[in-house]
């Protein structure tokens, strides 16, 4: 699995502030909505339900809510940076300002957590967070994100 079968670029924003986590939920439902069509409502509400099983800052400043989600046939990214960090109870208690949402089909479990696993390779990366930090063009930070396998398998 390659981050570009699951994230396209269409689906990377710069968002200079969001006021919440609650916020940011919306921004990604809104972000899938106009990238793949997911309706954002029901996107949001799947996140916030996951995101109240355990909070998905993973550390470093990284997040990684996902969700399923009925009527999707395959497993779908979304990647924002935020010019300002905000609270997002990351295990590590810091702030976050890289996030990369997952929606994957309902009945999709192995697919899901391949997902999950490659964008959490990719994201723990200290060079890779560098670089997405040091950018503020969401085509640069979609090459950073799809080269950084490509440079990980070489």
């Amino acid at each position: 699995m390659l981050i570009s079968s699951i994230l396209k670029p269409a689906g990377v924003k710069v968002v200079t502030s969001a006021s919440s986590k609650k916020r940011l939920l919306h921004d990604l439902g809104d972000l899938a909505a106009s990238a793949y069509g997911i309706e954002a409502d029901m996107a949001v509400e799947a996140l916030m339900e996951r995101e109240a099983l355990g909070p998905t800052g993973v550390g470093h400043g990284v997040a990684l809510p996902h969700a399923r989600l009925p009527n999707l046939d395959d497993v779908l990214g979304v990647f924002i940076l935020l010019e300002k960090p905000i609270d997002f109870d990351a295990v590590d208690r810091q702030p976050v300002d890289l996030v990369f949402a997952l929606f994957a089909p309902e009945k999709s479990v192995v697919e899901h957590l391949k997902a999950l696993a490659l964008v959490s390779r990719t994201l723990r990366e200290t060079a890779v967070r560098t670089k997405l930090r040091a950018n503020a063009d969401a085509q640069t930070l979609y090459t950073i994100l799809t080269e950084a396998q490509t440079v990980q398998a070489a």
